[in-house]
């Protein structure tokens, strides 16, 4: 396989700055909104970058699971590894690709947790096994095998039964945008880059060459 020669034109749409919103967060509605029309798969899937206090960086993906006008919202377990380094560094990026698209979405800011009353809303959303398991699993921690795994699943549903507490480990983190960089394919790789960053004045946007 000749992966040097792997190649793909984006043909699709323009972004210009006389058709976005003046703030970010509106454009931002704007573009998840159309991502969840056009039924892309995991439209929320998002790309979680931090580093430790070394600043040895790393990357997963997690679940965008509120947005309002303070920031984006996700959750996970704090003594993770990425809530570990959070914890060190709270300073995150978030990447979000829709390549159907062909578009990017990069959102920088501050990391702050969002409250217990926020976390126990969510964590009573999910499905009951969800919540089983984010009881159980020692998340980013070393475990003999499969079966120590599912031995601790069945452990938490035993105790937790149909109403499991959430645990204090386990919770929410909002990003508090300092900025918002929107990308949008175009013909020869010229494409279109708007960054969306906050000063005391407000948001300031501008264009970025490719």
């Amino acid at each position: 396989m000749d992966i040097a020669s792997l190649r793909s034109e984006y043909l699709r749409a323009s972004l210009d700055e006389t058709g976005v919103s003046t703030e970010p967060f509106a454009q931002f509605r704007r573009w998840f909104d159309e991502a969840l029309r056009a039924e892309l798969p995991v439209a929320n899937a998002m790309t979680l970058a931090t580093s430790d206090g070394t600043g040895r960086p790393s990357a997963r993906i997690v679940l965008l699971k509120g947005i309002d006008e303070r920031g984006l919202v996700f959750f996970t377990n704090y003594r993770s590894r990425k809530g570990r380094e959070l914890a060190a560094n709270p300073q995150a990026a978030l990447l979000f690709y829709w390549a159907e698209l062909e578009r990017e979405l990069r959102v920088e800011g501050r990391i702050e947790a969002v409250s217990a009353a926020e976390s126990d809303e969510y964590f009573a959303s999910r499905p009951l096994a969800s919540r089983h398991a984010a009881i159980a699993s020692p998340q980013s921690e070393a475990v003999a095998n499969r079966a120590e795994l599912e031995a601790r699943f069945d452990e938490a549903a035993a105790r937790g039964g149909d109403s499991p507490q959430r645990p204090a480990h386990w919770g929410g983190y909002r990003l508090l945008p300092q900025s918002f960089e929107f990308w949008q394919g175009r013909p020869s790789r010229l494409h279109d880059r708007l960054l969306y960053t906050l000063g005391d004045s407000g948001w300031q946007l501008s264009r970025l060459a490719p």
